[in-house]
């Protein structure tokens, strides 16, 4: 502040004890400083000039004071609105004597009360307003309470509560009064045990046990005071249950502890009652105790020690797989001779070489081995199979010592005793086999890869081995042109051995994997799987009764009769009768006389023979001189492609040269009018052709699962089925 403002404040304050306001606004207006407005402000309430303090407040912008002073325009009174102006001055003590010589001397009492001055107030109460003690008492104690002074507090909570004998007096409503009696009783609860009388408190609190806050904040306060007994008690009424079990246990209350144990989650808490339980001598309900803190090692030393069930000690320790116990169960079952448990609880308990020491010993490798594999993590215990891979190799077991090499993680040396182990016996060539290309397909090893491929293909010993062995191989490695050529291989030899199932479901798989590989299906694989498939359609419209789509199918299927050895007479048996039936004569006639030649003649049933020596017989030959063309209706159906017109059992069309994909339900080529696939397996079909075949039992014929009838539609972008062909 320069020296020409300190002049112009203290002017500013000899112009207002002048009363010569006009000017003191010029000087405010020119010193524009808050504190010379303030001086200004204060000297007009002095003044009691309520206009000019309201304009200079409004001036400066200070609402609270502008609303305050619009109310006290009102007031007529001198000395009300004297009293008014002192309290909002902060001269209190003037604004209760003016307040008092008013007529409205309650102010004064008011005014203490929004000041919290409540021993002033109380004061005030006695002599203006006795009906309202009880309400200033309670927030007297309040403020008592807190500043630790228990002894006003209590008395002044007393003072505070309202008994019947006040009820004419008081206007306070129902509610309010009850809620005013309750926290008057929760104060002397809560002063009265800090006071020492513990008694008394707690007979006001047991008033109050709904109020579960009150309750629990006096079993905090006895808590504090190492009333322990008294606390556990309040704790438990307030649901604390814990802290209460907590106290209980204490003072040596089990009863009480054990009352309260189900609802209790503290481990600690439940240890020790565990501890206290066992230390009574009641093992089942120590070990009860144990289980719910899962103090598992506690648990199976008292089950092996005092209850002696080792069965449900086993058990806990499989399930809580607790290290410290499983060492415990190792021992117990060492000092019973049972050396197989005994090892597998110290492989549990990560005593591995004490584990194999014992396993060596009393000749238990295989079991221990077993055990390690099923408990351990193989990546970390490498050295641990290797040594069970060199024991192995010792007692020259080529197929175990193989398999814990490559377990342990030398491939290689596992692999040649695998090989080895393969070529020795025929019982162990499967599995042993199955683990080396497991091997391969883990490690991708180029080396091990060559190694089993020339093992298989016989370069190795000059025996070629069964090809599901190079299939299983390939499709390991996701070598799927490879592994596609040997399913078509080993298909080929399940066809021949009858079993067209599997060659079915082999197929049907390779094409799939093939698919999801983005790799274009081989044609060759596709007319095999179009023929299996073809083959397993005739029983299924036999049964629906469609002689003629069962006739074209045995035409298909007996004019490659080849791939059919072992079923060569049955199906041109079935060819004869189902042409017959459909009226395929010249179809039916053919082979009749296919049947009556030497080679064939004898396997024919004897229920067909006759019947089929009568047809060729009676027709002389007849059909096959005349040059005639079949009996079979030539139904053409367009190209997909091309629209060009196409026999509809031909898949492929002579004129744009492109193979046309087969409905898995017909055998026949695909139409787009008629268009859907198998919600499952994704192949095409002739709609209405399908659902015919399937209304009865509705399961694919490819892939041999259920079918949603209802997701069954005719396919609108029938060109993805193209493409994917």
């Amino acid at each position: 502040m320069t020296d020409k403002t300190r002049l112009k404040t203290e002017l500013l304050r000899d112009i207002l004890k002048l009363r010569r306001f006009q000017d003191s606004w010029k000087i405010c207006e020119y010193l524009n400083d808050s504190e010379a407005w303030d001086l200004f402000g204060k000297a007009a309430i002095n003044d009691m000039d309520i206009e000019l303090a309201t304009r200079i407040y409004r001036h400066v912008q200070n609402s609270g004071f502008v609303n305050a002073l619009e109310k006290l325009k009102l007031i007529e009174e001198r000395n009300l609105l004297a009293g008014h102006l002192a309290n909002s001055s902060n001269r209190y003590d003037l604004a209760q004597t003016l307040f008092l010589s008013s007529s409205q001397p309650l102010e004064a009492l008011e005014m203490r009360q929004n000041l919290l001055q409540w021993s002033e107030a109380l004061t005030l109460a006695k002599r203006l307003a006795p009906n309202q003690i009880p309400i200033i008492s309670r927030e007297y104690a309040v403020q008592l309470e807190f500043t630790g002074d228990y002894t006003s507090a209590l008395d002044n909570y007393e003072k505070g509560l309202i008994g019947d004998e006040d009820l004419s007096t008081t206007s306070l409503s129902e509610d309010d009064l009850k809620s005013h009696n309750e926290l008057c009783k929760a104060g002397i609860s809560r002063n009265a045990i800090r006071c020492g009388n513990t008694r008394r408190g707690i007979e006001f609190v047991s008033q109050l046990s709904h109020n579960k806050v009150l309750v629990e904040e006096c079993a905090t306060i006895l808590d504090s005071m190492k009333l322990y007994s008294d606390a556990a008690l309040l704790y438990e009424k307030s649901g604390n249950y814990e802290r209460a079990a907590n106290l209980y246990m204490k003072v040596k209350n089990f009863n009480k502890v054990s009352d309260l144990f189900e609802k209790v989650d503290n481990k600690e808490i439940q240890s020790q009652y565990a501890k206290a339980k066992e230390m009574e001598g009641k093992y089942r309900e120590a070990v009860k105790a144990y289980i719910k803190a899962e103090e598992w090692l506690d648990v199976v030393r008292l089950y092996l020690d005092y209850l002696n069930n080792p069965g449900e000690a086993v058990k806990i320790v499989r399930e809580s797989k607790s290290i410290e116990g499983a060492k415990m169960i190792a021992k117990f079952f060492q000092k019973l001779n049972d050396m197989s448990s005994a090892i597998e609880f110290l492989v549990m308990s990560k005593c591995h070489d004490e584990a194999y020491r014992l396993a060596q010993s009393t000749n238990q490798m295989d079991i221990y081995a077993n055990i390690l594999l099923d408990y351990a993590d193989n990546h970390e215990l490498s050295q641990d199979f290797l040594s069970i891979a060199i024991h192995y190799e010792q007692e020259r077991d080529a197929l175990r010592a193989g398999k814990f090499y490559c377990i342990a993680g030398q491939n290689k040396k596992g692999v040649k005793f695998l090989l080895q182990a393969a070529a020795l016996s025929n019982e162990d060539q499967n599995q042993a086999l199955h683990l080396a290309i497991e091997s391969a397909a883990d490690s991708k090893d180029e080396q091990i890869i060559r190694m089993i491929i020339d093992f298989l293909i016989g370069e190795t010993d000059g025996v070629p081995k069964d090809f599901k062995y190079l299939f299983r191989l390939y499709m390991s490695l996701k070598y799927y042109r490879e592994a596609a050529k040997t399913a078509l291989i080993i298909a080929r030899e399940e066809q021949n051995a009858g079993n067209y199932r599997n060659a079915h479901d082999l197929l049907f798989g390779m094409c799939q994997e093939l698919k999801r590989q983005k790799i274009t299906v081989p044609s060759e694989m596709v007319n095999s799987l179009m023929l299996i498939h073809s083959y397993t359609l005739i029983k299924l419209w036999i049964r629906v009764g469609d002689h003629m789509r069962s006739a074209k199918l045995l035409i298909r299927v007996a004019n490659n009769l080849s791939r059919f050895p072992e079923h060569i007479v049955p199906i041109l048996t079935s060819a004869v009768i189902e042409c017959q039936r459909a009226g395929l004569k010249r179809e039916s006639l053919e082979f009749a006389t296919t049947l009556m030649k030497g080679e064939y003649r004898d396997q024919i049933d004897l229920k067909f023979k006759k019947k089929i020596e009568t047809l060729v017989r009676k027709s002389g030959g007849a059909h096959l001189r005349t040059g005639d063309t079949s009996d079979a209706d030539l139904i053409h159906t367009l190209c997909p492609y091309c629209d060009n017109e196409v026999i509809d059992t031909e898949l492929s069309c002579h004129k744009c040269r492109n193979s046309i994909p087969f409905c898995i339900a017909t055998g026949l080529h695909i139409i787009k009018e008629d268009l859907t696939v198998c919600p499952n397996c994704h192949f095409p079909a002739i709609l209405s052709h399908i659902l015919r075949l399937i209304s009865n039992e509705p399961i694919c014929p490819m892939c041999n699962t259920t079918i949603d009838l209802t997701q069954m539609a005719q396919l609108e972008d029938f060109q993805s089925v193209l493409d994917s062909n």
